[in-house]
């Protein structure tokens, strides 16, 4: 079942994923993931999340921010903490690096019926929830 579902989500991505316009590497798409996702996320998250030392997550983090897509926030309660944020274009980056193109999966669901629909909704929302 395993391999059934990894070959579905593979042709999905492939015949659906946007056109990616922006150069960008695996780990910082994973980045910014983590930062989209979670509440709070600091240079030792993402070190963690990569497995890699805090100096060269440092590193993917100064590219990240130089390029537009992140800030660097000094938390308010603790000066020592710096929270890491998504920029307007970090988030566009983010979307068009990881989700599916809204036409083409719209051309494919329009080939289902509405029960179909719903299904596939409905399946993906809970994937989604016991995944986290």
């Amino acid at each position: 079942m395993m391999q059934e579902l990894n070959h579905y989500f593979t042709n999905i991505f492939y015949h659906l994923h946007t056109t990616h316009e922006d150069v960008i590497s695996h780990q910082s798409v994973r980045i910014l993931q983590m930062i989209e996702k979670e509440d709070e996320v600091t240079v030792r998250d993402i070190a963690a999340l990569l497995n890699i030392s805090q100096n060269t997550a440092s590193e993917h983090i100064k590219k990240l921010e130089r390029q537009g897509w992140i800030q660097k926030i000094r938390a308010t309660d603790d000066q020592r903490k710096v929270q890491l944020f998504l920029t307007n274009e970090g988030q566009l980056v983010l979307k068009k690096n990881t989700e599916l193109d809204e036409a083409k999966l719209k051309q494919a669901l329009l080939q289902l019926s509405e029960k179909e629909q719903q299904d596939v909704l409905q399946a993906f929302r809970l994937l989604s929830e016991v995944s986290k």
